[in-house]
Formats: C-alpha cells, structure tokens, sequence
C-alpha cells in the first residue's frame, strides 16, 4: 500500500477569541447598524474561552489486489460413458494434486463436473476454480500446468480482485493519513506564530473518493486478453483519497520557571 500526500492545504487560525461569534452586525444608538464589528472578551471570558486553529489535510493511499482467480477447464467426448469419465478424472486428479503439493489451501478449490449425453457419445466437462492470495505462486502452477497438459486444459487469465475487508481498511487508512496531515499543519502553525497546539476538538470526514487504476492503452478493454499480469494487477489497483476537517484547541506558551 502506498502513501501519496497531497500538497493543498487550507489553513485558518483562530488566535484572538471574541464575544457573541458569528454576528455580524451591531445596532447603534441611532438605529443604524455597523457592520464586520465584535464586542471583545473582558478580560475574565478571555482565560476562559477557547482559542482554535482550523485545518483541513488530505491524503490519497492505493492497494493492489490481494485475490486472484484462475479457472481450469477439460472435457471429453468418448462414446464409452467409462472413457470419457476416466480422460476427464485423469487430468483432474493431477491438477488437484499438483495444487496440493505447491500448498494450496482446499478451501480455495472448488470442483465442478458435468456429464451428459451427447448424440450417440457421452460427455464430460470438469472445471477447477482456484483462489490465490500469492500471485507469485499462481503464476507457477499455471505455467507447470500448460507445460504438462498442453492442450487437453484450457487455462484462463487471472481475474484480479479486492476482498471487503481490504477495500474498507483503505478507506480507514485514507482517512487517518489526512487526519495525520491535518494534525502536522496545525502543528507547524502553531509553532510559527509561538503557540502550543492542544487537543483535537472537531475531527470531520468532509470527503471521500475511490476509484480503480487504469492503463495507459486506451483499447485495454478491448485487448484485456493481451495485457501482462502486472497490467492487470495495474489496472486492479483501487486508490482511495480522503479530505477532513480538523478544529485543535490553541494552547498559550508555557513560559518556564526560574530557579532560584
């Protein structure tokens, strides 16, 4: 998973605290009103009051797939129900222990057969579906399987995919990033105009995207058979970005004591 920071930002400090805050006008004694005027804090609601720095922060994170699915197809047609059973089992025997020795899980298989009559012969079609969590792996066993079954299986290209539960910690993720952001600026800020900043007081999700990764060839859906598995791992990546809106508490220096 990667990590991009994105460079706009929007910051608003607080540091004076006024009475009555979002009036905007004032009444005089002659009726008219004067506007863009505060009533200052004695001096009593100033130590009280709570001064704030605003900030917004962004952050846009990625994650590759982490499925895969490969699907193993093999038939026969034999007029001898007994023949066209026994092609069929063959090859799918070996396939299945062939998984078995390079450590795929059982749950991660299912086996599918169709038997059937066809005119004056029988036939038979089996399908084997495999989940892989390592691409590596997947593309071991199908270049083994090609090399020692050749024709009699066809194999398809691999269909990448995001369980739920990755596709939701990229959205957490998103947003923890932009909070962390959030956070740095307001830090900064503080620093710069000789304030501490203090706890959070308003944490908001203000907005937040996903969209999948595309190649750069404008015809990939029509070439999707053509493309490479890091093409398609490419073009399977999901990119989350989040914007959120952050309200810290302001803190005065503390000056330091001196020992006498």
């Amino acid at each position: 998973m990667s990590v991009q920071q994105a460079p706009q930002s929007r910051v608003f400090v607080e540091l004076v605290p006024w009475a009555d805050r979002g009036r905007e006008n004032y009444l005089l004694s002659g009726g008219e009103t004067l506007p863009g005027l505060r009533r200052p804090l004695s001096s009593a609601q100033t130590q009280t009051a709570t001064r704030e720095v605003h900030v917004s922060g962004t952050a846009e994170v990625s994650a590759t797939p982490d499925r895969a699915q490969v699907v193993v197809q093999m038939s026969s047609t034999k007029e001898a129900a007994a023949e066209a059973k026994k092609s069929v089992c063959r090859r799918l025997d070996y396939i299945t222990q062939t998984l078995q020795q390079q450590g795929v899980q059982s749950e991660n298989v299912t086996v599918t057969k169709d038997f059937q009559r066809v005119e004056n012969a029988y036939h038979m079609e089996a399908e084997v579906c495999i989940t892989f969590t390592e691409f590596g792996k997947m593309q071991n066993i199908c270049n083994f399987l090609v090399e020692k079954l050749d024709s009699s299986v066809v194999i398809s290209q691999p269909q990448f995919y995001h369980t739920p539960g990755s596709i939701e910690n990229l959205r957490r993720q998103a947003c923890v990033v932009a909070v962390e952001n959030a956070w740095r600026k307001a830090q900064e800020v503080c620093n710069l105009v000789g304030q501490t900043l203090g706890k959070p007081l308003l944490i908001k999700e203000e907005e937040m995207k996903e969209w999948e990764g595309q190649i750069d060839d404008h015809q990939s859906s029509r070439l999707s058979g053509l493309l490479t598995v890091q093409q398609k791992i490419k073009s399977a990546t999901i990119h989350a970005a989040s914007k959120v809106f952050v309200t810290f508490e302001v803190k005065g220096r503390q000056k330091k004591k001196k020992h006498t």
